[in-house]
């Protein structure tokens, strides 16, 4: 039985319920977090609470004193351990902006916490490369709230209709100056020449939790990483392709359209020199 965490009270899924009215489904006004959790600890804890509480403020959320990331911490493992999943699993933890229309403040904002089981390598290095394709007829604004994991997904929703469609694992978006800066699910970089690359945060990518993991992480072992904007010459000019996210760390991709990327040996030691 799956058990469901809302505002603080564990009930099963069969009983989770909440108001009809909550401006997530109405305006798609929240945010969310998803952690990995391992051997009963939530991985890259601090750079989770770093964003969420930053994008609540940006938001304009009233937190009571009481939601910290302590409290939060303590909701997790209280409901990770319910579902029987300490070992290893994926938490979704949602804040929205509670009951009301558009100009009402968000004092009576809410939360949904949710366990996924997972399989045990899915934090490994993949050993078939990813297929990846462009999303067509879709462009993300690189805005001020484009940097946020909001509730309002619809356009990577829709491009993932697109990579089904295609049998692609995934597919990469364009923002409004037609530079690529992300997946549906995750961060893009590339190689070139024994450099690494990726799109800046002005690009309009989600300020994603690997991501920033990875590039403090390369710059402690005197490795720095690149912020440039991606046409897709340069992307197919790249030597060798990954996405990055918090729950499948390092994908890499052997596939784009009809360029193969034929090696992965830089990601192999990357990867290895992050996690091993």
């Amino acid at each position: 039985m799956k058990y469901i965490n809302i505002n603080g009270k564990i009930v099963t899924a069969a009983d989770a319920s909440i108001p009809y009215d909550n401006r997530a489904f109405r305006y798609a006004y929240g945010l969310f977090e998803t952690m990995l959790f391992r051997d009963g600890a939530i991985l890259l804890k601090e750079l989770h609470w770093q964003r969420l509480f930053s994008g609540l403020e940006q938001l304009h959320f009233d937190i009571p004193k009481l939601i910290s990331p302590q409290y939060f911490e303590k909701e997790i493992i209280e409901t990770v351990k319910k579902n029987k999943l300490e070992k290893l699993c994926r938490v979704r933890l949602q804040l929205y902006a509670g009951s009301g229309g558009l100009f009402d403040s968000s004092a009576n904002a809410g939360f949904i916490l949710e366990c996924f089981d997972l399989e045990p390598n899915i934090a490994e290095l993949n050993e078939n490369g990813l297929v990846v394709g462009l999303a067509t007829g879709l462009k993300k604004s690189p805005d001020s709230l484009s940097n946020l994991k909001t509730s309002n997904a619809l356009i990577y929703a829709i491009a993932a209709q697109q990579a089904k469609a295609g049998k692609w694992n995934d597919a990469f978006i364009y923002n409004t100056n037609d530079h690529i800066i992300e997946s549906t699910i995750a961060n893009i970089f590339w190689v070139k020449n024994a450099i690494i690359y990726t799109p800046p945060l002005s690009s309009g990518c989600v300020a994603g939790i690997m991501r920033s993991h990875l590039i403090l992480s390369l710059a402690k072992n005197n490795i720095i990483v690149i912020e440039k904007d991606l046409s897709e010459k340069k992307l197919y000019s790249a030597d060798e392709l990954f996405i990055t996210n918090a729950i499948r760390r390092i994908k890499w991709v052997n596939t784009l359209e009809n360029k193969v990327f034929y090696t992965h040996n830089y990601i192999q030691y990357i990867n290895k020199l992050l996690f091993y």
